[in-house]
């Protein structure tokens, strides 16, 4: 396979120098949406899945040019703060290219199946006192270390790897989609998406670019509600950022692409959580569903036609936050069955 350096090196920011690393990153499937069709008679609504990433998450597009710009550099180490993604991303190409790697982790709940992957893959993990937004500071005082490369989204080069994203969307419709919608924490995502699809206007490679529908967890919505959020409060645990780093350039995405963020609940993440696991065959972490609950209220409240084509970001699997399944109101819905033996089972199987 083509690795996402070489495939778009005519759109990225990297030189003839540059290492042309991977770990398979890109080429994430655009899959058609089959509840959207037959449930709200909306059929041409797609799922972008940057869960099949490497290390399950969107992270990896921008990793990989940050990592391989930081080789090109001769670093030796780099460094984030992460609830869990990023620092997964960071810590497997740091492995495997010989990097030393430190995470920057909130004191707040992250799940240990976000951390798993950097304690694994041998990363230096420090637990700091405080919030991802805490972290963030730390990390943003480092910026212009000579010793080591900052790795979170106010690194250009991250969003170089992002935007190829919006590349490969176009690449399987055809053209730009007319709607994308997509989570927002940090805010660099949103930007990437609309630096991607705007490249490829530019170059006449699509004929139109998507309005940007961002979504914000209500108890964690600084952008929506024009105010840092000291204590920021969602099950959401990749968007609870009270104060994004990328918050202009987010605001810049929106307004040049005429779309919106707003918010969504809790309840509603999880009503569209669950949906997508059990009527799209989705299993994504709890804040890759925003975007989709953030879709469903625009569908309710009768803001799209029905014809235009939408592209729903799934940012990252469900394997990196499983902690919420056990929750009861969850499970009793369909509690575990006990059978003792095959007559029982019959019996069971003829009430399905």
């Amino acid at each position: 396979m083509q690795s996402l350096l070489e495939k778009f090196k005519d759109f990225i920011d990297i030189s003839p120098n540059t290492p042309r690393i991977s770990l398979g990153e890109g080429d994430t499937p655009l899959v058609w949406s089959r509840m959207f069709d037959q449930k709200y008679g909306f059929p041409n609504v797609y799922f972008k899945l940057e869960s099949c990433n490497p290390t399950g998450s969107f992270k990896d597009r921008g990793m990989v040019v940050a990592v391989a710009k930081a080789l090109e550099k001769k670093a030796k180490v780099i460094i984030c703060s992460s609830t869990g993604n990023t620092s997964a991303s960071a810590s497997a190409y740091g492995g495997r290219y010989g990097l030393k790697t430190v995470v920057l982790i909130p004191s707040t709940d992250v799940p240990i199946s976000k951390l798993a992957q950097s304690i694994i893959c041998g990363a230096h993990v420090v637990r700091i006192s405080g919030s991802f937004d805490n972290a963030m500071a730390m990390v943003k005082a480092l910026e212009d270390s000579s010793v080591l490369t900052v790795v979170n989204s106010i690194n250009t080069d991250r969003i170089e790897g992002q935007k190829t994203a919006a590349f490969e969307i176009v690449d399987d419709l055809g053209d730009a989609p007319d709607y994308v919608c997509l989570p927002v924490g940090n805010g660099g995502n949103i930007y990437a998406y609309w630096r991607g699809f705007h490249d490829f206007a530019l170059k006449a490679v699509s004929s139109k670019q998507p309005k940007l529908m961002g979504f914000q967890a209500s108890g964690s919505a600084p952008i929506v509600d024009q105010e840092r959020v000291l204590s920021p409060k969602t099950i959401a645990s990749a968007i609870r950022i009270g104060n994004p780093a990328n918050w202009e350039k987010a605001v810049m995405a929106v307004r040049e692409s005429n779309g919106l963020i707003s918010k969504v609940t809790d309840r509603e993440i999880i009503d569209a959580w669950q949906m997508l696991a059990s009527q799209e065959g989705i299993f994504c972490e709890p804040s890759s569903a925003a975007g989709v609950a953030g879709l469903l209220k625009l569908i309710h409240n009768q803001q799209l036609s029905a014809q235009q084509s939408i592209v729903c970001i799934i940012t990252g699997t469900g394997l990196k936050d499983v902690s919420l399944v056990e929750q009861s109101d969850i499970q009793s819905s369909k509690p575990f069955q006990v059978i003792n033996d095959l007559s029982e089972l019959q019996v069971f199987l003829r009430k399905l």
